[in-house]
């Protein structure tokens, strides 16, 4: 694989404020801070804000955002990443 190529792009409506985006590339070489081979941003958005991102931005690595706050998220695999993203959506809407 020579570029990135995307393997998913969801947006997902909860309400008629608030709903999740899946956006997962597959890119040739792991980025800096990584050690997998995709770029990925799961986000909640409500009110027009993003409330929660599960990401992977070059330098950083894997973390995700929880209001303000940074903290490392270990990723494992893109299933897992998922299933991680929607339990944490479920606290949220809670």
């Amino acid at each position: 694989m020579t570029k990135a190529r995307s393997i998913m792009k969801e947006k997902i409506t909860l309400s008629e404020r608030v709903f999740i985006e899946l956006v997962v590339w597959e890119v040739p070489s792991p980025l800096r801070g990584s050690l997998h081979h995709y770029k990925y941003r799961l986000a909640l958005i409500s009110d027009g804000k993003c409330v929660l991102r599960y990401d992977n931005e070059s330098g950083k690595g894997d973390h995700k955002h929880i209001g303000a706050v940074e903290v490392s998220y270990t990723f494992q695999d893109l299933q897992t990443l998922k299933d991680d993203f929607l339990e944490d959506v479920r606290e949220w809407l809670k």
